[in-house]
């Protein structure tokens, strides 16, 4: 089974999306953060970020993120603190508990990954390792691309 594509640019397309969708659909934990959330506290995972900014990364108003904050702030996940640059806005910074959370998701998410990979032949592993071997430093480039793109 493989790729429909017409070009290399599509086939690329094809294939980064049908990771996403094995990471969204297959090895998200249910119920326990949405992908907003998740994404929030591991942006935070950084540093703390004044909420605007974490709003504009989001792609989210800032009430939306300001209520995800409270959200994540009642359940000990994140904490708020005046900005000492500027009293006025407000810096967000994740929590022990909130870092925890998040170790505990990947791993989760890992051990998910490696059940799947159970069910592969010999030869699919191989050729999927080597295939991890040339991508994944060019998927990192994209994921630096991306974050450096994004609004702060």
């Amino acid at each position: 089974m493989g790729l429909d594509c017409g070009n290399h640019r599509d086939c690329i397309v094809q294939a980064l999306e049908q990771a996403a969708i094995l990471m969204t659909r297959q090895l998200t934990s249910r119920g326990a953060l949405s992908l907003t959330a998740a994404t929030t506290l591991s942006a935070l995972s950084e540093g703390s970020v004044r909420l605007t900014a974490l709003a504009a990364a989001a792609g989210i108003s800032q009430p939306s993120m300001t209520e995800l904050v409270h959200r994540l702030q009642r359940q000990g996940l994140v904490t708020r603190i005046n900005d000492p640059e500027d009293g006025r806005a407000a810096l967000v910074g994740i929590t022990a508990a909130g870092r925890a959370l998040m170790r505990d998701r990947r791993l989760d998410r890992r051990d998910k990954l490696d059940d799947l990979l159970t069910a592969l032949s010999t030869q699919d592993e191989v050729t999927l390792t080597l295939a991890a071997h040339v991508s994944l430093p060019i998927i990192r480039q994209l994921i630096d691309n991306a974050t450096n793109s994004a609004p702060r």
